[in-house]
């Protein structure tokens, strides 16, 4: 009887390790509303939603979808254009999109619910759970006739809170600003972004761990693969497929049933084409070194932490949402409030550039200064975006969320970015 007991317990306290826990806090799940019920001007949105309109007649976007949130009420989620031209598909609100660099802040949260359980530290080196990182390499000569280099040791290991901002050296294959970088991880062979080949995380990471650093951890700020390593680290500490991981502990608790590394087969038909323009006309984007039918097509076994995934623009406020409720949702708890607050921080001091933001654990955050500049949003706002034209802000002061959606790859002249942020903010009427 006692060891039928004692399994039991085991068995709950199992369950309730892979689970997410109940908060004393419970809001509701985004919903409609009225904007002037949450302080927005129904007429300023108006322009909003005429400014996206105008730049799809004019030819300078394919479609579009966009959402703005306020105190957790939805009071613009429109849809514009086509979701594939070729075909005449439109473009809908539940439309789904590849957000690649917008995978990053979900992987960032993976990694910041297993330090919360204190399975590891951020500045622990990230050759404790991967050894092959032990031995740091920085690139000293590159002979750019044979892709041949030489290295010096790194003066310091590459810890988590470097992967995480971008300042452990890591670069970016193919699309890396340094020409030396492309070839190296070419010819090695690592899986940058997003892939149909019969692949796995591990393997790639396993390949990106024996090659040079751009500079000594620590020192720069620069691009990187980072998360990609994070979720394989996610992998090693939590002993499941970050897929799974992700489903189990993020997507299936917050409701998020639309986000996916690879849709399943009923979702297909959602799915947006990545479009350019090359004769005046929309087109799909073609194969270059990656093919665009990743979600949905190929071995489906490549987990890309930093640029993976495809959502919904709903989908995808409801993670931000999440955020902006200090890490609550409907009554679940992903983060605590205490844990947002560090995420938000500071951790990459002057390194990196854009002086209107510093750099959290895998966020954009606006300063003083930024705020100041006007059409960003307050100080603390967070944001970034994606390799196919998708970005997200979120204004915790104003409570509010914008995400617009774009599909489009190549040369592609349009305002829509800037004017869709700066106008969200103008539409505050309260």
């Amino acid at each position: 009887m006692k060891t039928k007991y004692a399994l039991l317990i085991l068995g709950f306290s199992l369950l309730f390790a892979q689970a997410q826990t109940l908060s004393q806090q419970h809001s509701p799940i985004l919903s409609k509303t009225d904007p002037m019920a949450v302080g927005m001007s129904t007429e300023r949105l108006a322009k909003i939603d005429a400014m996206l309109q105008e730049q799809v007649t004019a030819g300078a976007i394919p479609g579009a979808v966009a959402l703005i949130a306020r105190n957790g009420k939805i009071v613009f989620h429109n849809a514009y254009g086509m979701a594939d031209n070729a075909t005449k598909k439109p473009m809908k609100e539940t439309s789904i999109f590849r957000i690649a660099s917008q995978t990053k802040a979900i992987t960032a949260t993976a990694v910041m619910m297993l330090w919360e359980e204190g399975k590891f530290r951020l500045d622990d080196p990230i050759s404790t759970y991967i050894p092959a990182f032990e031995n740091a390499q920085v690139l000293a000569t590159f002979n750019a006739t044979d892709t041949t280099y030489t290295t010096i040791p790194a003066e310091n290991q590459i810890t988590i809170r470097h992967l995480i901002t971008h300042t452990s050296g890591i670069g970016y294959g193919m699309i890396d600003r340094d020409e030396r970088f492309k070839k190296i991880y070419a010819k090695a062979g690592v899986t940058d972004l997003f892939t149909t080949a019969d692949v796995s995380i591990g393997e790639s990471v396993q390949k990106l761990a024996k090659l040079p650093l751009h500079h000594n951890p620590g020192s720069r700020f620069t691009y990187s693969e980072g998360l990609d390593v994070l979720g394989y680290l996610v992998e090693i500490v939590s002993g499941m497929p970050f897929d799974d991981f992700l489903r189990k502990r993020i997507f299936d608790p917050l409701g998020m049933n639309d986000t996916w590394f690879y849709l399943p087969k009923a979702q297909h038909n959602r799915l947006v084409t990545v479009q350019h323009k090359p004769d005046g006309q929309w087109q799909k984007y073609p194969v270059t070194f990656y093919d665009t039918d990743y979600p949905i097509t190929g071995a489906k076994r490549f987990f890309s932490g930093g640029a993976g995934l495809s959502s919904t623009a709903h989908d995808y406020a409801i993670f931000l949402q999440m955020y902006l409720n200090k890490g609550e949702y409907n009554g679940t708890r992903i983060l605590s409030r205490t844990t947002i607050q560090s995420i938000m921080g500071n951790h990459s001091g002057d390194l990196f550039s854009e002086g209107n933001k510093h750099y959290g654990l895998a966020f954009g955050v606006i300063t003083p200064k930024g705020q100041d500049a006007g059409g960003e949003g307050s100080t603390g706002t967070f944001d970034w975006g994606g390799y196919f034209n998708t970005q997200y802000f979120a204004d915790p002061q104003e409570n509010v969320i914008g995400i617009l959606m774009k599909q489009t790859q190549g040369p592609v002249k349009e305002e829509t970015s800037w004017k869709f942020r700066q106008m969200v903010f103008t539409a505050i009427d309260d």
